[in-house]
């Protein structure tokens, strides 16, 4: 089963499996793409809510992976959906491939080159340089702005 996020509708994304998403996903279309969503839907797209324990663990695995400021509810709903239905998510968002990556979770791209490896992001702080495994606001120990940095 494929998981479909807004860029499979934005970009017209076909296949001959059997299709999934979840309502949110529908919330964030506009125009033609919302219209492919509801036509999809009639035609027996499944609509899948995730669990809520299946969410907190995907919330885990972003947070694992310093994706979890990057990703929208609706990404991490969506993930959750993947994982539950061990589907394929469709989706060109790299930060939720990352995470699919921590999940086992099959990706299929649709319009940008899919990501060449996992990432664990790391946190700097742009005024003492100290770098941290999770985000947070501010720096503990001089209070400056964190920014997210490429473990590589």
């Amino acid at each position: 089963m494929h998981i479909l996020d807004s860029s499979a509708f934005i970009n017209e994304y076909h296949t001959s499996e059997q299709t999934a998403s979840i309502p949110m996903v529908n919330d964030e279309l506009e125009g033609e793409a919302s219209f492919r969503f509801d036509a999809m839907e009639g035609s027996g797209m499944h609509i899948h809510i995730p669990a809520s324990g299946t969410v907190e663990k995907v919330r885990r695995a972003a947070g694992e992976t310093g994706d979890r400021e990057t990703l929208s509810d609706t990404d991490i709903r969506l993930l959750a959906a993947a994982f539950e239905l061990d589907g394929v998510l469709v989706t060109d968002d790299y930060a939720m491939q990352n995470v699919a990556e921590k999940l086992n979770v099959q990706v299929d791209v649709i319009a940008q080159d899919g990501i060449t490896e996992q990432r664990d992001w790391k946190y700097q702080c742009q005024g003492c340089g100290r770098e941290f495994d999770e985000h947070k606001d501010r720096c503990p120990i001089c209070g400056m702005d964190l920014a997210r940095k490429n473990p590589a």
